[in-house]
């Protein structure tokens, strides 16, 4: 085996680069000791990659490889504190999102070698991904020597460059992307029609075909500056955005450097926009919870003058209805990062409750919640819905379940399956004899089944009332695993 890091190092870089705690970093030894055994008998060069603490990147901070391979196999050199890139090894941050095993048939490693990946994640004992643990086995491929991934620059900038030849269309020329090709002096010896365009532009040269492009560009030498790393920067330049890749090319008479450099300026201008439409809903919702807040005060202020109990009642009802849609935006403007306007329902549901109850005339009901360790959560028009659902049923419960009662308990609970939601609102109070239509009912079988898409029950209860409100998972309405 070639390679592996000593106990001091492997701690070393985990402290310096990642956020993992002294714990999980003796887990991660303890597996980096077995490393070669696997990398022996699979025949694969084996890795465990960690997550940055800062950066949206991963860093190499073990390896191993099977004592069949001379040197470092695959690689010049060891990777062991190399920096991975998404873009070229999309299996390793997938399998870091998703928690689970990932695979890929063609990844781009450090060195620009094409390799099958297979990767699968590592947890610590709150079952949090601590690193991935990487597998990678070269990628064979049915061609001559001549006709290797390596080797086609090269031919094709023969072709190109040679005197005599008659320039053809390649593919590299229909790209909108910039492909350029460097030597080992950093000076130019192809690039595409994008890539010349991308020259001339920043440059205001028209010909620059001895002059080393770092110099010619100067925000370039940050690249070159990487030697034989696989490497990708973003830049902006002029309120330009370009994301710059490159890839280092060997052959035994040159040194080439293929960089690949993508626009940008048009996807951050619809980031820009997105930004500011989202700003603007923000402050929509902020208009609407204050306006609701608005309409709160006046009904409290009417309430003040004398009223007959029918009319406060109503009143009271009013108000309860619009606090719950105001409880809707109230939640969605404290989290910041709610770009997508997510609601958590069972936050939702314990703020309107507690409210509701703190409100009515039987301050003594006790209120419980069962969730299940369900995490779910719904857009803020669904949301509205469900609040105004939740509403109505506690306004029962609390109207009609306690008459002639001091104290009582008011139940909710939430269940799923895989592809339903269930809640379920119960008292231990006098009982519904029977179903009177009303305001209230008309509201909740209305919002459930046209909103949700669900359906309304009531459930036969030995004691007290039981009612049920059923509704598939969408993509409106969703639940969130651990």
């Amino acid at each position: 085996m070639i390679g592996g890091l000593s106990l001091s190092n492997i701690q070393s870089l985990c402290r310096k680069y990642t956020s993992l705690s002294a714990t999980d970093v003796e887990k991660l030894i303890e597996i980096e000791a077995t490393l070669s055994y696997y990398a022996e008998l699979t025949d694969c060069y084996m890795f465990i990659d960690c997550m940055l603490e800062n950066l949206p990147h991963a860093i190499v901070v073990a390896e191993a490889f099977p004592k069949t391979e001379s040197g470092y196999g695959l690689y010049e050199k060891s990777v062991i504190g190399k920096f991975v890139f998404e873009s070229f090894e999309p299996a390793v941050f997938a399998a870091f999102k998703n928690k689970e095993k990932s695979s890929i048939t063609r990844a781009i490693t450090q060195e620009g070698i094409t390799v099958e990946q297979n990767v699968v994640p590592l947890f610590n004992d709150q079952q949090q991904v601590i690193a991935v643990l990487i597998q990678e086995k070269k990628v064979e491929t049915q061609t001559t020597p001549k006709d290797d991934i390596r080797h086609m620059p090269f031919a094709l900038i023969e072709h190109i460059v040679e005197p005599n030849s008659q320039p053809i269309p390649v593919v590299s020329d229909l790209l909108v992307e910039s492909i350029i090709l460097t030597n080992h002096e950093n000076k130019v010896i192809y690039s595409n029609p994008a890539g010349y365009r991308f020259i001339s532009e920043l440059s205001g040269l028209e010909r620059f075909d001895n002059v080393a492009l770092n110099k010619v560009l100067p925000f370039l030498q940050e690249v070159y500056d990487k030697g034989d790393d696989v490497f990708f920067l973003e830049i902006t330049i002029d309120r330009k955005s370009f994301i710059v890749k490159k890839i280092p090319i060997r052959d035994q008479n040159d040194k080439v450097t293929l960089l690949i450099i993508q626009d940008l300026t048009e996807l951050k201008l619809k980031e820009n926009e997105l930004m500011m439409k989202t700003f603007a809903i923000r402050e929509i919702h902020h208009r609407v919870k204050n306006n609701l807040q608005t309409v709160t005060s006046l009904l409290r202020l009417q309430m003040r003058n004398e009223l007959s109990a029918s009319s406060a009642s109503a009143f009271q009802e009013a108000l309860n209805r619009i606090y719950s849609i105001s409880s809707v935006y109230e939640l969605i403007l404290e989290n910041e990062d709610n770009a997508e306007e997510k609601v958590d329902v069972i936050a939702l549901s314990k703020k309107i409750g507690h409210k509701m109850v703190g409100t009515s005339n039987t301050p003594s009901i006790q209120l419980t919640f069962h969730d299940d360790n369900v995490q779910l959560f719904c857009h803020s028009k669904k949301a509205v819905s469900l609040a105004l659902i939740i509403c109505e049923l506690l306004q029962n419960a609390l109207k009609y379940a306690f008459i002639g009662r001091e104290e009582g308990t008011i139940d909710i609970q939430f269940q799923q399956d895989a592809s339903t939601i269930s809640l379920h609102i119960s008292d231990n109070g006098v009982g519904m004899q029977e179903v009177k239509a009303s305001l209230g009912m008309e509201i909740i079988t209305r919002l459930v089944e046209y909103d949700l898409a669900g359906t309304f029950s009531i459930i036969p209860s030995e004691q007290g009332t039981h009612t049920q409100i059923q509704f598939p998972v969408s993509e409106e309405v969703f639940i969130l695993n651990d």
